[in-house]
C-alpha cells in the first residue's frame, strides 16, 4: 500500500501472515523495479532497469541493496522466505493454545481495561426481547471496534443468560485463506481476559466428515482478526469459559467468477453437507456466531473514487447491501448469492462466504438488520457492516 509515513514516500510492504515481520518502504524511483522479481526476468534486467533509472553504469551496490532487502525481509520466494514459512507455521502448530494476535492494537492489552471498553461498547444494549429464546445465530462485524461498536453492540446485546452453556460456532471471515477451504483448529483461544476452550470433539468431526475442504491448524488462525474480536465480546457477555467452535471461512472465489452456486465445487458441497449435519445433530447446543463485514469502497479498496459514508456513491450502496441483506434475513441463500455474485461481488463483501455457508447449514431460519453501518476506516474508503439476529 502506499506509504503511510508523510516524510517517506512510496510503496509499503509487509506480510499480513506474519511469516516475516519485516516492514519495508520502496522509494518511488525503485518501485518500478518490483515488477523484474516475477520468476521470469533476470539480474541482468533489474541491472539495465537500474542504470536507466539512475543514468549510472555501475549499479552494483544499488542492486545488492534491493535484492538484499527483500530477501532478508521474507519477500522473495527463495530460501529464506521457505525457512520462515515453516517456522512459523511450525511455531503455531505446536502451540498448546492459539495467542491473542491483535491485543494491544485492535483492543486493549490489559484486562481490566478491555473489560471497560466492551462495558462501555455494550451498555445501553436492548435487553433480550421474549423471542429471543428461538435465537439460533446472531450476525456481528470484524471491523475496528471504534467504528464498529454500534453493530456490536446490537449483536451481542440480543445473547442472554439462557445461552451460557451453549458451545458458540463462530463462522468468520478468512481474509488470506485458500478459497473454496474452512479453516479449523483444536485451539483453545487466549486473549486478556482468559481462555476459552474449542469443541475439540465438533471440530475433529467436522474435519473427518468434510475431508479436504477442512484444513486443520489453519495457519490463518494464528493471525486473522475475525474471530478474535467474537471471542472478546464472547468473553465479555459469558467468561472467559465460554465454549467455542472457531471456523474461518476462505472465499467462494470459483463461484463468484465462474458462476454457479459455491456447492458446485465439490470441496464446499461436503463441508456444507457436514456442517448442515452436524447443526441438525447437536440442535439446541448450538449457538452461531457469524464475524463479517460487508462492503469495502473507495482508494483503499481499488476503486477509483473517494468514499464517504452515507454519501454519494454510498447511498447507492446502502440500498444494494440492504437488498442482500433482505435476502439473507429471508434466509434465501440462493438469492443472496445471485446479488453477490452481480460484476463478480463489486461491493467486495468479505462476509458473503461465511453468511452463505450458516444459510446453507441451517435452513429455513429469519433475520431481522437491528443495525446498519458505514464507517470510513480512512478519508477515502468506507467499511460497511450490520449487526443481526437470527431465529427458528
Amino acid at each position: 500500500m502506499p506509504s503511510p509515513v508523510e516524510d517517506r514516500p512510496g510503496l509499503f510492504i509487509r506480510d499480513p501472515y506474519h511469516y516475516s515481520d519485516a516492514m519495508v518502504i520502496i522509494p518511488p524511483a525503485l518501485v518500478r523495479c518490483l515488477q523484474f522479481f516475477d520468476g521470469r526476468q533476470s539480474e541482468l534486467d533489474l541491472r539495465a532497469e537500474l542504470v536507466r533509472l539512475t543514468g549510472r553504469l555501475d549499479v552494483s551496490e544499488l542492486e545488492d541493496q534491493l535484492i538484499g532487502t527483500l530477501s532478508n525481509s521474507g519477500f522473495l520466494e527463495d530460501e529464506v522466505y521457505a525457512g520462515m514459512r515453516a517456522g512459523r507455521e511450525r511455531e503455531f502448530t505446536e502451540s498448546p493454545v492459539r495467542a491473542p494476535a491483535h491485543a494491544g492494537a485492535a483492543y486493549p492489552a490489559e484486562a481490566e481495561e478491555l473489560r471497560r471498553t466492551l462495558a462501555r461498547y455494550l451498555d445501553g444494549a436492548c435487553p433480550p426481547p421474549a423471542a429471543a429464546d428461538c435465537l439460533v445465530g446472531i450476525a456481528a462485524p470484524h471491523v475496528s471496534l471504534e467504528g464498529g461498536w454500534e453493530a456490536y453492540r446490537a449483536a451481542y446485546g440480543l445473547l442472554g443468560p439462557q445461552y451460557r452453556d451453549r458451545t458458540f460456532v463462530i463462522l468468520a471471515t478468512s481474509h488470506y485463506g485458500e478459497p473454496q477451504r474452512f479453516g479449523l483448529t483444536r485451539k483453545p483461544f487466549v486473549t486478556p481476559l482468559g481462555e476459552s476452550p474449542t469443541d475439540v470433539a465438533l471440530a475433529e468431526g467436522l474435519a473427518s466428515a468434510a475431508g479436504e475442504a477442512a484444513v486443520m491448524e489453519d495457519f490463518c488462525h494464528s493471525f486473522e482478526h475475525t474471530v478474535e474480536l467474537q471471542v472478546i465480546f464472547l468473553q465479555q457477555v459469558y467468561g472467559p469459559e465460554v465454549r467455542i467452535l472457531p471456523v474461518l471461512c476462505g472465499p467462494f472465489a470459483r463461484s463468484l467468477h465462474d458462476g454457479g452456486l459455491p456447492e458446485e465445487d465439490g470441496s464446499v458441497r461436503r463441508f456444507l453437507d457436514a456442517l448442515g449435519e452436524m447443526a441438525a445433530r447437536e440442535g439446541d447446543r448450538l449457538l452461531w456466531v457469524l464475524g463479517i463485514d460487508l462492503a469495502h469502497m473507495g482508494m483503499r479498496y481499488g476503486d477509483d473514487f473517494h468514499a464517504v459514508a452515507s454519501s454519494g456513491i454510498m447511498t447507492e450502496v446502502e440500498q444494494r447491501d440492504r437488498a442482500r441483506l433482505e435476502r439473507a434475513a429471508a434466509g434465501d441463500a440462493e438469492g443472496l448469492w445471485a446479488l453477490v455474485r452481480e460484476n463478480h461481488d463489486d461491493l467486495k463483501w468479505c462476509g458473503s462466504s461465511p453468511l452463505y455457508t450458516f444459510l446453507r447449514a441451517l435452513p429455513g431460519l429469519r433475520g431481522t438488520v437491528a443495525r446498519y453501518q458505514q464507517w470510513n476506516i480512512d478519508p477515502a474508503s468506507v467499511v460497511t457492516f450490520a449487526g443481526m439476529a437470527f431465529t427458528k
